[in-house]
């Protein structure tokens, strides 16, 4: 399909609501703000991060967090390492480089990239637009009946308890999607007595010492938590969709008595019993659902034009633009399994072109026939629609790079990810720490990328 893009307009100034102020919310103000839009981030919690701020105290959220809205944004547990390399994840002009005196592993922990958010929101003079402990409670069109929407935002300051309500040209969504739990549909799961949990609120091991524990789920967290569990609980079990696993993690079960492999639960009995697919059956102390998370926007009100139906946003053109309510409402970081922040930074970029006048979209009804065309091809290759998001794809992001003349994603950025990727399937326990890429690590080093001036903090 052709895509015909209309002349641009003169640039001017609006003024725009960004929702967050994690990675994504962080780099839509700065390229807002280069552009010379008058930007305000309502951030709900008292420091930037968005996922990496590091929230330890959860005893006040609902276990399976079956709230309408969440105490506790971060899902990020005590122990987590980043799954990539540092070299990866920095933004295009603010590499991710280890500093003196911090966590100078090439996969540091949590903190270490939080601080390093702290340092791109300080270098960047960010700080000013962000009004922090500020909730978003509601978002909705003002004028919904004129071609050029604003939006009226109403948000909450969370300590005092006041509301204000004001009106925008624009509003970027970029609250993130790590946080409302995704639950499985398990026969017997209202009734069974014993803790249950979501990975969400998972922080540390302490609490399930010398207990049975079943965790579900065996993505990143899942095999993340049981490897941290084995080492106090009684007994682990790691319930799964399919039992053919990857090898590294073969080898952490082989070396761990106590760390056992099930097929997915059948049901769970009010005894405490857990029954498996497979007949077996075991009493557990706890289930601990690692079982992902759902997109949830619960402030916004598009009169139907963006909605989720099965964990899809939708429709939205290169899952950033509402076809009908472009360029004024968009949403930067919904994409997954991507290489996250370069990725954003292009989002953040077409939006404060657009939003200036300096570029422009295809036509509504190019947009959707662009959309249907890839729900198609999605289905056509056997992805379920609560995948949509997923992309798992390099071309895809020089691909999107491409509309905004962003660069696309440097070679050693593609070959260190794959790298990082494979030694983790096969060393799931030693791949932070022992790696076999060292010699195109130090090659990579030497690029223009890493010797680039930065400004100091």
């Amino acid at each position: 399909m052709v895509l015909v893009i209309t002349e641009p307009i003169k640039s001017q100034s609006k003024t725009v609501c960004v929702i967050g102020a994690g990675p994504s919310g962080l780099v839509s103000a700065r390229e807002l703000k280069k552009e010379g839009h008058k930007v305000v981030v309502m951030e709900q919690n008292n420091d930037v991060g968005g996922q990496w701020l590091y929230q330890p105290n959860v005893e006040e959220e609902d276990t399976l967090g079956k709230t309408k809205i969440l105490k506790v944004h971060s899902s990020v547990y005590s122990s987590l390492r980043l799954a990539s390399p540092r070299e990866v994840m920095g933004f295009s002009d603010f590499p991710f480089t280890a500093k003196e005196g911090r966590d100078s592993r090439r996969f540091p922990g949590h903190e270490e990239l939080w601080l390093y958010l702290k340092d791109f929101c300080q270098v960047f003079g960010l700080r000013d637009m962000i009004r922090f402990n500020v909730r978003v409670e509601f978002v909705g069109m003002v004028n919904e009946d004129d071609d050029v929407k604003r939006w009226m935002v109403k948000s909450v300051e969370k300590e005092s308890g006041e509301v204000m309500e004001e009106v925008f040209d624009a509003v970027v969504v970029a609250s993130g999607h790590y946080s409302y739990p995704r639950l499985p549909s398990i026969k017997g799961m209202d009734l069974w007595k014993r803790k249950q949990l979501h990975s969400h609120i998972y922080r540390v091991p302490d609490p399930f010492r010398d207990e049975v524990v079943v965790v579900v789920g065996c993505s990143m967290s899942g095999q993340d938590i049981s490897l941290e569990l084995v080492k106090v609980a009684k007994e682990v079990h790691l319930s799964a969709k399919s039992l053919e696993i990857p090898p590294g993690l073969t080898k952490v079960i082989e070396k761990h008595q106590n760390l056992h492999l099930h097929p997915q639960i059948e049901s769970l009995e009010e005894d405490g019993r857990v029954i498996f697919d497979d007949g077996s059956c075991i009493v557990a102390d706890t289930i601990l659902y690692c079982t992902g998370y759902d997109y949830k926007l619960p402030f916004l009100e598009s009169k139907g034009r963006v909605e989720i139906d099965d964990n899809r946003v939708g429709p939205l053109f290169e899952h950033t633009f509402s076809p009908y309510l472009s360029p004024s409402l968009s949403f930067v970081g919904i994409p997954r399994k991507l290489i996250g922040f370069p990725f954003f930074e292009s989002q953040a970029k077409w939006i404060a072109k657009l939003l200036s006048g300096k570029t422009c979209l295809p036509s509504s009804d190019q947009m959707m026939q662009s959309i249907s065309e890839f729900y198609l091809s999605r289905e056509a290759d056997g992805i379920p629609k609560r995948n949509t998001h997923d992309i798992a794809d390099f071309n895809y992001s020089d691909k999107y790079a491409d509309y905004i003349g962003f660069p696309h994603l440097e070679e050693w950025r593609k070959v260190l990810c794959v790298s990082a990727i494979v030694n983790s399937i096969e060393n799931l326990e030693t791949y932070r720490d022992s790696w076999d890429d060292d010699d195109l690590l130090q090659e990579t080093l030497q690029d223009p990328y890493f010797t680039q001036e930065i400004p100091s903090v």
